[in-house]
């Protein structure tokens, strides 16, 4: 399956992969992980469908952005804030609608908390918040440290994570059909597996979340809507009222027969859903921020 981010920059010294698409007020989409932008391909049409210019990218050290050999180049949630930061200015856009899955979350939230005048509205999808995350399977991988799992059997870690990636949908066939051998591509081989561990697992650190969570209640003064899978086995549902909970006035819609990869499992149901957020919000956000750039009209 062919990446949808075909365009690259560089931001702060590495190369981000992004992919720009359509016209009309700017939506910026946040994948999470071991994903990539790849996740949005079914959204990003009818987005641009509905009228927006739509902004996908890979996160440092995600599918096919670049993966730096130096382990100093933070690749964590609070490290990805800076790169959207970098693409924004790319981009020339001083606000967006943010829409943001699993730990792409937890960027948004920290950039939504630190920077709420660039935030037209925040659309968070089964995300990471508080300290939710690394589930306790990931503890209990993590206890081995990271040496013995880059270097694990590659046969072994690629089995092992087909097997945790099928655990993110309610409709397994349909991710097997489609985008999880890419996936698995992406986060396998002599550069992929020592990459998932180097620049994702080793940043499963809830402290990127906890800094901010005595401040969540601040995105109350922004338009938010929470879409959470039913089936979601990652961030089980819990995690959705205590988000709901800690962010006045934001919405939470539940999405059935959908996992934690429901950008995968209803695609259609979420898009949906987040245009409906947007049309409501879109006009209100320009009024709010005092402008509107002609080609975000």
């Amino acid at each position: 399956m062919q990446p949808i981010s075909t365009e690259n920059v560089v931001i702060n010294g590495s190369r981000i992969a992004y992919g720009v698409f359509g016209a009309g007020d700017p939506v910026v989409l946040l994948h999470g992980t071991p994903s990539s932008s790849l996740i949005w391909r079914n959204i990003v049409p009818r987005l641009v469908a509905a009228g927006y210019k739509t902004h996908v990218f890979d996160l440092l050290g995600y599918g096919v952005s670049e993966r730096p050999w130096d382990v100093a180049i933070d690749t964590s949630i609070s490290g990805q804030v800076s790169v959207l930061e970098g693409l924004l200015a790319h981009w020339d856009l001083e606000t967006a609608h943010i829409v943001a899955h699993d730990i792409g979350g937890g960027i948004a939230q920290r950039f939504a908390v630190f920077s709420p005048e660039r935030v037209r509205s925040l659309t968070l999808i089964d995300v990471v918040s508080l300290n939710s995350y690394p589930s306790k399977r990931t503890k209990e991988q993590m206890k081995k440290g990271l040496e013995p799992l880059i270097k694990a059997d590659g046969k072994e870690h690629r089995a092992h994570f087909r097997e945790w990636l099928l655990s993110a949908v309610h409709d397994k066939q349909k991710l097997a059909d489609s985008s999880l051998d890419t996936f698995l591509d992406y986060i396998s081989g002599p550069i992929g597996q020592p990459s998932l561990f180097q620049h994702q697992v080793r940043h499963y650190d809830p402290k990127h979340t906890m800094e901010i969570g005595d401040r969540l209640h601040e995105l109350g003064k922004l338009p938010v809507k929470l879409l959470w899978g039913a089936d979601d086995a990652w961030q089980v549902m819990d995690w959705a009222h205590k988000l709901k909970g800690a962010i006045p006035g934001s919405e939470l819609d539940i999405i059935q027969d959908c996992g934690h990869f429901s950008l995968e499992d209803q695609p259609e149901v979420i898009s949906g859903h987040i245009i409906a957020f947007l049309e409501k919000n879109s006009q209100s956000a320009r009024g709010r921020m005092g402008y509107a750039k002609p080609d975000e009209r």
